[in-house]
């Protein structure tokens, strides 16, 4: 549980199709990993297998004992510039592992494992606590407001079954150092308070309703198909007795219950020094980072007597020396149903849990056994030709439109999950069936070793990819299992990290090598199965459940009760609001922005034939990219933008404008974009290549592939397609770009199948409230002509029954539309292409173009479509009106409030509203203060949209989000009329904030060379555009932040000059809209529900899709220009 919601954090227009990327997203990269990927358990021994280099001490040119800490490990990572050391101190039993390596961003995980062994939700509630002050600095607040002058974006943190990690992301090392004593001081020293109970935690509101940002948050998901299923497979599944049987985030009984005592004791248990380990990633001083702790964190601990060692007498480590110990028996299949409320009863889930390897079976051999398993559901489910894919979700009536593998490390053995993402509901008893057979068949007919060894070859170049953009970063997961379940002493590190060696193992094996895996842990060994079906009628008694138990608890209350429960949390609120003294925030000086480390790219464009240097005057010596692409003497008459940067691979892309594409053919491009990598093609000179030949020639030549609208929220009226290479492979990729963007065949039998998945996706999309506020949203603002309009949710829910009856009744037309559709795509005119990596080791980077491309001609470019473009009467004027829909799957809502505001991003007034935005949401800073901090919202951001002229604030999993609305709308008011005040030190850190944004987002290759691209070509701004931009912020003042939020925030909360959308639970829907209507909305009420039985009137057969993200490392980026669009 994150206390930030990736989701909401992300792009705004993004939530036009959010979790509808399978729709609209299709790739051949993996799926961002679990968090914490497979990792199986540890005992004291050192591996067998490895490509990291344990460095002896002898040959080690680090001192080996540095202050109190002593040095357990040093490991190189082969094929890398990684290197990882894990120390300890003999004094507290504190450890410190610093994985170093160069990039511009620093990163900590500060991880406790967190052992529980009932649902209260501790460990959840103390990652929330712990950010609310500390015995050194016992103010709510002063960490993220430290955080946020440090070059970083507030803190982080998240729960999981086994730890508690906390996350702080800095731009330069001067900032995380500061930072680190206090964060440390938080996690072991937190005040703790009564009164963060009730806020954060749970209270009673007057109105005698729960709330608080822990049970706000529980609430929203606890009856989620996803966590109730994950709950009852945790009873099923471990034995008695086990902490992994626990809900870690509390239910919602439980936190009604919980008392500050309890998560006092917790903490006293087990957040204790010997028990804490800091991860720090990124390049800095490893005798810095270790000084800092020794000189300011030690004598903290020394100080509370804690300073015990490595193992104080009686301490018993976390899930090893418990009972949470035992491993898994399944003598026998157990299957179970849990029902999860939904009026539309057609499409379910199902979820297989089986053990995994164990660690006394598998001993020094578990890391490959892990990785084998790893690799065999890659081979049985990843692409449209893996068996179980092709077998169960690449036919006519898919059984289901996605199938996932994850494996999690236990104690003392690994979990195997198999889970099949919407699942007809009268498959869900047959499916687990039609598994082991398909597994069956596969031992029987023998593995396609041809394919297992591209597998193996695409998850090498993976593992080098992701080297490559997160550098140590991507040992994380690893580092932290060690620590959880690890060798004491660090022995079982090296042999964590080495990828490349078990690769190379697994390249040795045999056919039988890879059917004793499956046979073992798949086919012959009993699972737990649970099936989830939704239920409309468990809504109905969901709702009235809980009407009856708020109405038992008011009358318990009584009028007195109530009016003492308002005084606790009033006064709660005003002991958190007490002001941080400026002595304490300006005691942390703000780094000096010329500590920040860029990526250097250097850019030049082919344009009309000619090379030049977008910005260079005329004068100006050309670039050393400039220059090399001259000497490649190829005519190319079309526009081609090279950016270079040090990498060991190429990204060959192409910008396709939908500005012309008539509006009756733009709900088409869902389809477009699902079937593009997945259609058969006729090459030029006549052959014909089916899908699956397709698929794999694909797999074979690439690194990874995609497609999408925009880029990260942005220029959603443009397709983006990318496929990414070895350098070596340059020219192909090229020749792909052609035949996908030409000569795809629209086979109407590949166009059916893809067709019922897209369409029987709609249902778990249309669950959850984010994806659901978010395409209202773009209904209400954007015409028809807008394309990511044409492809969200409301939209699909009307075209995809027309997609599927047309390709029945008449394919031809449906195919004449889609070449149409093509030919609008590909016009010359609206193609724009780039190439971005090692530019310099392309031998022939023009010229290679003319092979394939040679047939476009020297036309005049279409200017680049903006959303601004394609607004809606309202969306150029956004007054009054309101929309509230009425959602059964939700307990909470959601609310975007919108109005008019800059357009274009080189708007002189940009910087001055971009921190006014930052100053009112950044960490502990208004909006959180006054809205999460009273539990009126898991989040509230607002959100700029330069490129459409709007303005947003967004209210994410409120108890009621009219109640958040009005909150903000006091300080939003207090702020504008001065009588809320805007501290220097406020300022200070929002400017601060941005920087980290900015730096973040420039601190990869791909993010720098794709942040290059979109600026000279989508923008329209210069390439260092995000440096130019934080230099305008430096110079903005205090009064012209204030002058933005009275010009352009303010009218968010005026009806005559805005618009409100709201989706909610059914119980709090018509208290919204009468609120609403109070303030002067004219507010549409609406349900959405889709019901079997209309889609069984159409003929339709239902159907959807999981298509994969490429977004780096699983996760959008801010660019710092924008907040949270």
């Amino acid at each position: 549980m994150l206390r930030f919601v990736p989701s909401f954090q992300r792009q705004l227009r993004n939530r036009l199709v959010a979790n509808s990327q399978r729709a609209l997203f299709i790739s051949c990269t993996r799926p961002a990993p679990l968090r914490r990927p497979l990792r199986s358990p540890v005992p004291s021994r050192r591996g067998i297998l490895t490509s990291a280099t344990t460095m002896p001490r002898s040959q080690n040119e680090m001192k080996t004992s540095l202050g109190s800490f002593d040095l357990l490990q040093r490991i190189k990572v082969d094929n890398s510039e990684v290197v990882i050391s894990r120390w300890q101190s003999r004094e507290s039993g504190l450890t410190v592992v610093h994985v170093d390596y160069d990039a511009p961003i620093v990163k900590g995980y500060f991880v406790v494992p967190t052992e529980i062994f009932n649902d209260s939700g501790c460990p959840h509630t103390l990652e929330h606590l712990v950010f609310l002050g500390s015995e050194k600095y016992p103010y709510k607040g002063v960490l993220d407001n430290l955080a946020n002058r440090a070059f970083a974006a507030g803190t982080n943190a998240w729960t999981d079954t086994d730890h508690t990690a906390y996350t702080i992301e800095t731009a330069g090392e001067q900032g995380f150092l500061q930072l680190l004593p206090v964060f440390v001081d938080h996690i072991l020293y937190p005040t703790l308070a009564d009164s963060g109970f009730v806020t954060e935690v749970h209270h009673i509101n007057h109105k005698g309703e729960d709330a608080g940002v822990v049970y706000s948050e529980m609430q929203g998901r606890e009856n989620t198909p996803g966590d109730l299923a994950a709950l009852r497979q945790q009873r099923l599944f471990y034995p008695s007795g086990s902490a992994y049987r626990s809900e870690t985030g509390g239910l919602m009984e439980a936190l009604r219950k919980l008392t500050i005592d309890e998560i006092r004791n917790y903490h006293a248990s087990y957040y204790v020094p010997h028990n804490l380990c800091l991860i720090v990633s990124g390049k800095l001083s490893t005798e810095a980072l270790l000084g800092t702790v020794h000189r300011e964190v030690e004598p903290r601990i020394k100080a509370h007597n804690q300073a015990n060692g490595p193992r104080p007498a009686g301490w018993k480590r976390p899930f090893m020396e418990t009972p949470s110990i035992q491993v898994a028996k399944m003598p026998e299949t157990l299957k179970d149903v849990v029902e999860f409320p939904e009026s539309d009863e057609s499409i379910g889930e199902l979820q297989l849990s089986f053990v995994g390897p164990t660690v006394h079976e598998h001993g020094d051999h578990r890391y490959l056994m892990d990785k084998a398993i790893d690799v065999l559901g890659v081979y049985l489910t990843e692409s449209a030709v893996a068996p179980l894919t092709k077998q169960f979700v690449e036919i006519e009536s898919p059984l289901c439109t996605y199938i996932s593998f994850y494996e999690s490390a236990k104690a003392s053995f690994t979990t195997l999950d198999v889970h099949f993402g919407a699942v007809p509901t009268e498959e869900l008893d047959l499916l687990a069936g039609k598994f082991k057979s398909a597994l069956e068949c596969i031992v029987r007919d023998g593995f396609d070793m041809n394919r297992i060894r591209l597998v193996l070859k695409k998850e090498r170049l993976r593992v080098s990819s992701s080297l490559e953009s997160s550098g140590g970063d991507y040992f994380t997961n690893s580092i932290i299992n060690d620590f959880l379940y690890g060798d004491a002493n660090g022995q079982d590190l090296g042999p964590l990290v080495a990828e490349f060696g078990r690769l190379k193992h697994l390249s040795e094996w045999t056919n039988q090598d890879w059917v004793n895996v499956l046979e073992k842990f798949y086919i012959k060994n009993n699972p737990v199965v649970i099936q989830s079906k939704p239920s409309a009628k468990l809504q109905e008694i969901l709702e009235a459940t809980e009407k009856a138990r708020v109405q038992k608890q008011r009358e318990k209350l009584g009028p007195v009760g109530l009016e003492k429960l308002k005084k606790i949390l009033e006064d709660a609120k005003t002991e958190h609001d007490r002001p941080i003294p400026s002595e304490v925030l300006t005691s942390f000086p703000v780094p000096d922005v010329s500590t920040i480390s860029w990526i250097p790219v250097d850019s030049a464009r082919n344009e009309s034939g000619k090379v030049t240097s977008r910005g260079r005057p005329p004068n100006a010596a050309s670039t050393s990219v400039e220059d090399y692409l001259t000497k490649d003497p190829a005519s190319v008459p079309y526009f081609i933008q090279f950016d270079h940067v040090k990498s060991h691979f190429i990204t060959v892309s192409a910008y396709l404008s939908t500005a012309k594409v008539p509006p009756q053919l733009k709900p088409y491009i869902s389809a477009y974009l699902s079937s593009f990598f997945m259609l058969p093609i006729i090459r030029s000179d006549g052959t014909r290549v089916s899908h699956e030949e397709v698929v794999r020639q694909l797999e074979d030549d690439t690194v990874s592939y995609g497609i999408s609208l925009g880029y990260e929220g942005y220029f959603q009226e443009l397709v983006r397609c990318s496929i990414k290479l070895e350098t070596s492979q340059y020219s192909t990729g090229i020749a792909w770009l052609r035949d996908l963007l030409f000569c795809s065949e629209y086979d109407v039998e590949r166009l059916t199948v893809i067709a019922a998945k897209l369409q029987q996706n709609l249902p778990e999309m249309k669950r959850d409230g984010n994806t659901v506020v978010g395409s209202v949203y773009g209904q209400l603002l954007f015409d028809e002509t807008s394309t990511l309009q044409a492809s969200a949710l409301l939209a699909q829910l009307d075209f995809s029954p027309k997609l599927s009856q047309l390709l029945k009744t008449d394919p031809k037309r449906v195919v004449q539309d889609l070449q149409e559709l093509r030919s609008y795509l590909t016009d010359p005119s609206a193609l724009r292409f780039s190439v971005a990596g090692n530019v310099l080791a392309l031998e022939k980077p023009r010229s290679a173009w003319m092979q394939y491309f040679k047939e476009l001609p020297n036309v005049v470019l279409e200017p680049v479509p903006w959303a601004s473009q394609n607004l809606s009467d309202i969306g150029k004027k956004p007054v009054r009106q309101g929309i509230v829909v009425s959602l059964a799957t939700i307990e909470s809502s959601f609310a975007l409030h919108t109005t008019k505001s800059i357009s274009g991003f080189g708007h002189p007034e940009h910087p001055a509203l971009r921190l006014a935005c930052e100053v009112l949401d950044g960490a502990e800073s208004y909006l959180w203060k006054f809205i999460r901090g009273s539990g009126l919202a898991y989040g509230a951001n607002l959100s700029l949209d330069s490129e459409a002229g709007l303005l947003s604030l967004q209210l994410y999993r409120c108890p009621n989000s009219f109640q958040a609305f009005e909150e903000a709308a006091k300080v939003v008011k207090g702020l504008a009329d001065g009588s809320v005040a805007i501290e220097d030190t406020t300022i200070d850190a929002a400017k601060s904030s941005i920087a980290y944004d900015i730096a973040q987002s420039l601190s990869t290759p791909k993010k720098a060379t794709t942040s290059s691209f979109v600026n000279q070509v989508l923008r329209d701004v210069p390439q260092d555009f995000g440096q130019l931009f934080l230099q305008q912020i430096r110079g903005v003042t205090k009064e012209e932040v204030q002058e933005s939020i009275r010009k352009y925030i303010l009218p968010l909360f005026d009806a005559s000059s805005s618009v409100a959308v709201v989706v909610s639970a059914p119980s709090k829907a018509g208290e919204i809209k009468d609120s609403l209507t109070a303030l002067g909305y004219e507010v549409e009420a609406r349900t959405l529900d889709v019901r079997q039985e209309d889609l069984d009137a159409m003929e339709v057969d239902e159907s959807g899709s999981e298509i994969d993200s490429d977004s780096e490392n699983g996760s959008d980026s801010n660019d710092g220009m924008e907040p949270h669009r």
